[in-house]
């Protein structure tokens, strides 16, 4: 999905791109604190990873304000200090969850995985099934029945954004803003360009991703069309 990555130590924040990218998300990367809260004014997110520490405008003040706009989005709070009182403060702020540096990146990308799932529905599971097609987030891989598909990193993505919520329509934009990062230019017709790829390696499927004129897409199983 779409991140906001907000870490000023270069090489911390290089290594959680290169882990999230690799995995199919989109990560908008922020140094300093005051543009990344103006950042969240107008952008739509399915996670923020918010360092503390951070020039500008610390990671408490960004969480304290991101709240009182009534934005929910995840926040998942890191921080180099494990006192009880600052972690007990990033969940009162309401941070959705907290890692202390230095974390294993594979806990990163688990806690990460939890929040996303909430997002999306509350699922307890990394497998998200419509018709025959099944996804499993965690090792990142595709079953239609009982063949394995092999996707593409934003193949995989659209496809997760689609069958987290089957029957509902996404407009282009809305999987534009999902796909692609600021620096990342797209084509106008590059969803349209990915939506085909993706139908053609989903053939045989008891789903299907339905065009709905005008609006955009989404994912449908058969027994339900």
């Amino acid at each position: 999905m779409r991140i906001l990555l907000v870490e000023d130590t270069h090489d911390v924040g290089e290594a959680i791109i290169r882990r999230f990218e690799t995995i199919g998300h989109t990560v908008d990367w922020e140094t300093d604190g005051r543009a990344a809260s103006d950042i969240l004014d107008f952008t739509e997110y399915d996670l923020v990873i918010l360092d503390v520490m951070l020039p500008g405008l610390d990671g408490f003040e960004i969480l304290k304000r991101l709240r009182h706009s009534r934005n929910a989005v995840p926040v998942l709070v890191l921080t180099a200090r494990s006192e009880i009182d600052d972690r007990v403060s990033a969940l009162d702020l309401g941070a959705d969850d907290y890692l202390v540096k230095p974390f294993d990146f594979r806990e990163l990308e688990a806690r990460a995985r939890v929040l996303m799932r909430r997002r999306s529905g509350g699922e307890a599971t990394n497998i998200i099934a419509c018709g025959d097609i099944v996804l499993d987030r965690a090792n990142r891989s595709v079953r239609v029945g009982k063949r394995e598909v092999q996707l593409k990193r934003r193949e995989m993505t659209l496809l997760e954004i689609l069958a987290t919520r089957p029957g509902r329509v996404f407009s282009k934009d809305q999987l534009l803003d999902q796909l692609f990062g600021f620096e990342e230019p797209a084509g106008p017709n590059a969803i349209e360009l990915y939506v085909g790829r993706l139908r053609k390696k989903l053939e045989g499927a008891q789903a299907r991703i339905v065009t709905v004129r005008g609006l955009g897409y989404q994912l449908v199983a058969d027994v339900q069309a």
